[in-house]
């Protein structure tokens, strides 16, 4: 998501970086340059006008036209105006009782899976969810919900099978709730292809019978100027209090995102990055404002990383790493970990100036099925065998092969990458300096191209195979 967005602001800002001296034309070329690059990116073109003026506005100050870093400062207020027009601050859900939430949108905008998530995560953090079926005409929707509600590990209220009649589900579901001591209940609405007379009717009696404290509207980041309008109709309809933007880690330009907030005046609470149940983030607009600009989301990547990641169990792998006893089953450990944090791409995305590095990847770096490939080369090793690789010759190379499905080359490579990274390991002097190296551009986008030949079949040359 933003990608594109990204990449032209990136382009206009370095060029007006390198300028020694900022004049009106410097500005107004530059401007013109945010503009397209913003109304190319399906931003509504009343809200590109607005905050290209305001930017103009405050860049064209004698401050900055004598300033030694004038392009800097105008990065800067871009990046503050971004983050006003996506909202200012991060806004809590209102959760005091009775805590009800309505989920309203289209149809494929991934309302049912939404509302599952939120209530994972609302359970995570100490609240009783309770997931309301309201969706009582696609075929399939309340055994979808039930099944998500499953894996979710949150009770699921359900409707007598032929029910029509959606303010009777929701009374009946309000009783369950009390009597089973559900604090927050989510219900997960109907929704059409497009908005019609029958869909907002049906909203507006449930919404008036549910007085709910939170109406959110559930939004495809994808579908461009259509959501813009969607939200409007959905805000004159029902009020709704607030949106959550889903398919943030697809190709689409998003400009929606930034329109959306500036449209209806309601602020974004969630993010979905992914189909998983755990991939719903809280949105912070300076954060999101950072990741358009190329600047990363460190924090949203230490926040992920601490809820996907064991503490215990990555000390010990790193104890055993600079013990020079880390063996196969630690690796097997740590691709396990890197799984947990869902795709790597979105992952690193979060990274500052990761837009660049990816640009120097190998194709292919980042799939992955790479992982799991490696990951079923290193299952069809025995127990003994990954404690003790350097036993693994040709025949038992042969049998690897053989029961992952995978080459005798890619089982050759993935050893021979892992023996240099294990010989490193027992160098204390080659470790610091690889960490240090890490922690440089360029030793980042080394590492990164690794990834490429993991497990074989990718790039040349990656040291690594993590």
């Amino acid at each position: 998501m933003f990608s594109a967005l990204s990449d032209n602001l990136d382009k206009t800002f370095r060029n007006l970086r390198g300028v020694g001296k900022i004049s009106d034309k410097n500005i107004t070329d530059a401007l013109r340059e945010i503009r397209i690059a913003l109304l190319e990116a399906d931003v509504e073109f009343g809200v590109a006008k607005e905050l290209i003026a305001r930017v103009k506005e405050a860049s064209m100050g004698e401050d900055v036209l004598k300033s030694i870093k004038p392009g800097e400062m105008i990065v800067k207020f871009f990046h503050d105006e971004l983050t006003r027009v996506l909202g200012g601050d991060n806004v809590p859900l209102d959760l005091n009782p009775p805590a009800r939430i309505l989920m309203v949108g289209l149809n494929g905008a991934g309302k049912t899976t939404t509302s599952a998530k939120l209530a994972r995560r609302l359970k995570k953090e100490g609240r009783r969810p309770l997931l309301v079926a309201c969706d009582l005409y696609r075929p399939a929707a309340i055994e979808q919900l039930q099944t998500l509600a499953k894996q979710a590990d949150v009770p699921c209220f359900a409707p007598e099978k032929g029910e029509t009649d959606v303010i009777k589900v929701a009374r009946d579901a309000i009783a369950f709730g009390e009597s089973s001591g559900a604090t927050v209940l989510i219900f997960d609405t109907a929704g059409r292809q497009e908005i019609d007379e029958r869909l907002i009717e049906e909203l507006k009696k449930l919404n008036t019978f549910l007085k709910p404290k939170e109406t959110l509207l559930v939004a495809d980041a994808a579908t461009g100027q259509q959501a813009v309008s969607v939200a409007t109709h959905f805000d004159d309809a029902v009020g709704i209090t607030g949106i959550v933007l889903t398919k943030l880690d697809g190709d689409a330009r998003g400009g929606a995102a930034l329109s959306m907030r500036e449209v209806t005046g309601k602020p974004i609470k969630y993010a979905g990055e992914g189909e998983k149940l755990d991939q719903l983030m809280e949105f912070h607009p300076s954060r999101m404002a950072d990741r358009i600009l190329g600047m990363g989301d460190i924090v949203s990547m230490v926040e992920n990383v601490a809820e996907a990641v064991n503490e215990e169990d990555a000390m010990r792998s790193m104890k055993r790493m600079q013990e020079g006893k880390f063996d196969f089953n630690d690796f097997l450990d740590q691709m396990r970990m890197i799984q947990k944090l869902g795709p790597l791409e979105g992952l690193l995305g979060l990274m500052p100036g990761f837009s660049k590095i990816k640009k120097q990847l190998p194709a292919g770096a980042l799939d992955n099925s790479k992982i799991k490939r490696t990951e079923a080369i290193v299952l069809s090793m025995t127990p003994y065998e990954r404690s003790r690789p350097e036993i693994i010759k040709a025949s038992r190379r042969q049998r690897i092969a053989a029961g992952s499905g995978t080459s005798i080359m890619q089982v050759n490579q993935l050893i021979k990458q892992f023996g240099e990274m294990r010989k490193m390991m027992r160098s204390p002097g080659k470790m610091k300096n690889m960490m240090k190296a890490m922690g440089g551009s360029g030793g980042m986008s080394d590492m990164m191209k690794g990834l490429g030949g993991m497990g074989g079949g990718g790039g040349k040359g990656g040291k690594f195979p993590f």
